[in-house]
């Protein structure tokens, strides 16, 4: 399916990208991730028992969305900026209506992601390079912090990876990914999805 039917299907609207800057100068700007890209990840990459999503920078809300139709599970989208959080909000009030799925397990956030406060059940973290390393370093922190206090398995998938979080989760962390996904019909060395599994 294409964007277009995807959006139709999930009875939403994430499309288009953020016009002008965040407001926050650490912060990226919106881009929602494209469901051709979802579809490549879920044909090579098995989410874990008992997982419950967290995407972290979820924008209007397409990532979370889209994985609690595909697989039922519980999900959670962290998005600091209020207007996205209010369309995220609108969307899952959307596809519940078409759907007539349990509102409760999907929940969307207002607030920083390094303000976040990772629940025991959260254990699949999603980041489309939300942010800067500076922010990224904060939030890997809390799940290390998380993974002492609740021992699990976590894995954190990288959509298009920056450069710095590659270097800071291979060379300084000294993790090793599970899975490597080149995405189709792109060139550049970014253009991939890659997936930690920690501990």
């Amino acid at each position: 399916m294409n964007e277009q039917q995807y959006e139709k299907l999930l009875n939403i609207n994430t499309s288009g990208n953020q016009y002008g800057f965040p407001k926050l100068a650490q912060y990226h700007r919106y881009e929602p991730t494209p469901y051709s890209g979802l579809e490549q990840l879920f044909e090579h990459y098995i989410l874990p028992e008992n997982a419950c999503l967290v995407d972290i920078g979820c924008g209007k809300g397409r990532v979370p969305i889209y994985i609690h139709h595909q697989f039922q599970i519980p999900v959670v989208g962290i998005e600091m900026d209020q207007k996205f959080f209010v369309e995220a909000e609108h969307n899952r009030e959307q596809y519940l209506k078409k759907f007539k799925r349990k509102g409760e397990s999907i929940q969307f956030i207002n607030k920083l992601a390094e303000t976040y406060k990772i629940a025991d059940k959260d254990n699949v973290f999603f980041f489309f390079n939300p942010f800067s390393i500076h922010v990224f370093r904060q939030v890997m922190n809390h799940i290390f912090d998380s993974i002492e206090r609740k021992k699990r398995v976590v894995d954190v998938i990288l959509y298009y990876p920056a450069p710095e979080y590659m270097l800071y989760l291979q060379q300084e962390l000294a993790l090793n990914f599970l899975i490597e996904i080149k995405l189709m019909n792109e060139k550049n060395e970014n253009e991939r999805i890659v997936v930690f599994r920690m501990p």
